[in-house]
């Protein structure tokens, strides 16, 4: 299979879905109306509710909703063959994502930056409310977790990598003081906060090669889990426009910066998919994914098709931030186009990789002889990056290797290919953690929301002892698991809570568009509702069942425990919304296009 084939026909459906369905979505079910006033503006306390210039906004939109799953996810599920993933991301991202992440946003910007659960409480029902709020916890702290150890096994023992990934926050912070203090800077400012991000990494071979100071930056991975836990909680309290989004805005540069290079590569390179459309672990059996191609390429792919995590990013820090509805497209369903792209880079990365040097790099050395294969150009690739890349699992290295040999292959560029690795595991480190220090930023809101019953002040956002305290709760909860974990216990378990919370948000969204528009326009959000639903409880149920309840520990029966907690919850908040959508449709409910959700 040629790449540019893929590479071509994925940007024109990609552009053709955000002119056509996007403006839709926009005109038909929205209603977008700029006459309203938007959160940013109407409870503008300058920490949270800040109104910002909407490239900003995407910026750390998309920073935020782009986390491992785009990268990793895609380079995981190419087990099952290049087409299953392509499909997947192709369709998903289309038709469930963009209008998940549509409609979440929007709905948040009419209830003043409410997150879910109280748009919930508020539009469902008390059972829904409570139940949702308990679910996102939940699943958020798994999220949180699979996130940093994609993180952690990704800088594990490279010193190299950590010092970049550590230039990168007080590089955000002086953004963030500069453009405080002179606004109109933004240009002159990201440019140099890009340059100083590329001479991080460029100063970082000199560390990796300095005994003296790689001792510095050189950590195992249960000690990049601590300092992983510690930034997230750094992140969480101190003011958005300090740390977050200055990181998360000079990220998302970066991030679209090497996407497009990337595709430039590909584009000159034209590298030959070297994986088979199917392989024969589509029938499961897989070294690398445990399970049949349905459900699991689902929810390993995740974010890069639908992500629930995108529906607390939507209805947490950004819409907060946002001047005007018709800036909701181009930040919700746009964002969710540009992270499908990064999808498709990713797998075309990790398939243009011979499968046998693919398997030996994700797999254990053990588990890799049982297949009976042998690497073909894994030691040349090894000398290339400057690292010893086998049996190195979690789909991170094994990106990172492909991002290198297609920019190597670029003509007079094959000797940077160490600078190239160390570059794309740099790239990978911070699209997962500007995602993590979001998440935890909103996993703090949403539990200063269900603590507010017990104690008052928690509502207050500004209150200093609230606003540490259910940082640590939460940077605990999720830097245990964590600590504790592995990449095969950790990932396929975020994959399954990230889906099952797109599937409450779905019935959420749809519950609100019969509430305020007609009957078929619900279609957009019930559907795909109706999929992730099967999808969920199917590789829920299979992942307990043949994965962790068999490993006979503490860590599997946890594992089974929060996985069937969050199922059950599932489908007592989609019971409750089947009662509502029934009561709504014997209405015939057409609502006010005017005062949608207003």
């Amino acid at each position: 299979m040629n790449s540019l084939v893929i590479l071509i026909g994925a940007l024109c459906i990609f552009a053709l879905a955000y002119r056509y369905y996007a403006a839709f979505l926009s005109a038909k079910v929205a209603c977008l109306n700029d006459q309203n006033i938007t959160p940013a503006f109407k409870l503008k306390d300058g920490r949270d509710y800040v109104p910002l210039n909407k490239l900003i906004v995407f910026g750390h939109h998309f920073a935020a909703i782009s986390g491992p799953g785009p990268l990793i996810g895609p380079v995981l599920a190419a087990q099952f063959g290049y087409l299953p993933g392509l499909l997947w991301i192709l369709i998903g991202a289309v038709l469930a994502g963009g209008a998940h992440d549509f409609i979440i946003l929007f709905a948040s910007i009419r209830q003043n930056g409410e997150s879910l659960s109280k748009i919930a409480l508020k539009e469902v029902g008390k059972v829904v409310g409570i139940a949702t709020s308990i679910a996102i916890l939940f699943i958020i702290i798994t999220a949180l977790a699979g996130l940093g150890i994609a993180v952690a096994n990704a800088l594990s023992e490279s010193a190299w990598g950590t010092f970049t990934i550590f230039m990168t926050i007080p590089i955000a912070i002086i953004l963030g003081i500069s453009l405080k203090i002179y606004p109109k800077g933004i240009i002159l400012f990201s440019f140099l906060g890009v340059i100083l991000l590329i001479l991080g990494v460029v100063f970082g071979y000199n560390i990796q090669n300095n005994l003296h100071y790689a001792k510095y930056f050189f950590f195992s991975k249960d000690e990049l889990a601590l300092l992983i836990t510690f930034y997230g909680f750094l992140a969480s309290v101190l003011p958005v426009w300090l740390l977050l989004v200055p990181r998360d805005y000079l990220s998302a540069y970066m991030k679209i910066g090497t996407i497009l290079f990337l595709a430039l590569g590909i584009f000159i390179v034209h590298p030959k998919i070297a994986m088979p459309a199917f392989t024969p672990f589509i029938h499961g059996g897989g070294p690398v994914i445990p399970g049949k191609v349905w459900p699991f390429v689902c929810i390993t792919i995740a974010c890069g098709a639908i992500s629930g995590f995108h529906a607390l990013i939507g209805s947490g820090t950004t819409p907060k931030m946002i001047r005007k509805e018709s800036e909701i497209p181009f930040i919700g369903y746009g964002a969710m186009m540009v992270e499908a792209f990064v999808s498709i880079m990713a797998l075309i990365a990790a398939t243009s990789l011979i499968p046998a040097d693919y398997f030996a790099i994700n797999v254990k050395g053990d588990i890799f002889a049982a297949l009976g294969m042998k690497p073909v150009h894994l030691n040349e690739l090894s000398n290339l990056v400057g690292e010893n890349i086998q049996g190195r699992p979690g789909g991170a290295v094994s990106l990172a290797v492909g991002m290198a040999y297609i920019f190597g292959n670029i003509p007079g560029f094959k000797f940077l290919m160490a600078y190239w690795y160390h570059f794309a595991i740099m790239f990978e480190a911070v699209f997962i953690l500007t995602t993590l220090d979001a998440g935890t930023r909103v996993a703090r809101f949403l539990l200063q929301d269900f603590l507010t019953p017990i104690y008052g002040r928690f509502k207050e956002h500004t209150w200093l002892p609230g606003v540490f305290a259910t940082s640590l709760i939460t940077c605990f909860a999720w830097g245990y698991l964590l600590y504790f974990g592995e990449i095969k216990t950790i990932w396929p378990m975020f994959g399954i809570a990230n889906q099952l919370l797109s599937t409450i948000a779905l019935g959420i969204a749809t519950t609100l568009i019969l509430k305020y528009r007609d009957f078929k326009y619900a279609l957009c959000t019930f559907l795909p509702m109706l999929f992730m639903l099967a999808t969920t409880l199917s590789a829920g149920f299979l992942s307990i069942k043949n994965t962790y309840l068999p490993m006979k520990n503490s860590q599997g029966n946890l594992n089974s425990f929060l996985i069937l907690v969050m199922m059950m919850l599932v489908l007592i908040i989609i019971g409750d919304c089947s009662n509502k959508w029934i009561k709504l449709l014997k209405v015939n409910s057409k609502g006010n296009k005017n005062n949608w959700g207003a």
